[in-house]
């Protein structure tokens, strides 16, 4: 049984920061390319980041470039999105997935966790 559990999320004014975490059970972990994506309300789920099995590839969405930074923890099993400077426009449900492609780059990924609320006040 495949189980991806976000967490980390919150409330958070402008420019704080918050760690996401993912946590991945069911799978071979370090076989999955891993990605976060986020939906705001009213709008579609849309690419945030994402990295290879290795860590070796990682690709941003230009919106949080610069700003957030996608890690991985294959020991753990663990997926981890640092935000910094955050802004109101990062307001979103924040979902993890994982795909055994090279990259996480749509929505046509083959594992999704539940998400979790990132809430940025002005």
């Amino acid at each position: 049984q495949v189980q991806l559990v976000e967490s980390g999320g919150g409330l958070v004014q402008a420019g704080g920061s918050l760690r996401l975490s993912c946590a991945a059970s069911g799978l071979t972990f370090s076989s999955y390319a891993m990605g976060w994506f986020r939906q705001a309300p009213g709008k579609e789920r849309e690419f945030v980041a994402t990295i290879s099995r290795s860590s070796v590839r990682i690709a941003y969405a230009d919106a949080v470039k610069g700003r957030f930074t996608i890690s991985r923890d294959n020991a753990k099993n663990t997926l981890y999105l640092r935000m910094n400077s955050l802004r109101p426009e990062d307001t979103a449900v924040y979902y993890c997935a994982a795909d055994p492609g090279g990259v996480v780059l749509t929505t046509s990924s083959r594992y999704w966790g539940q998400g979790t609320q990132v809430t940025v006040s002005s």
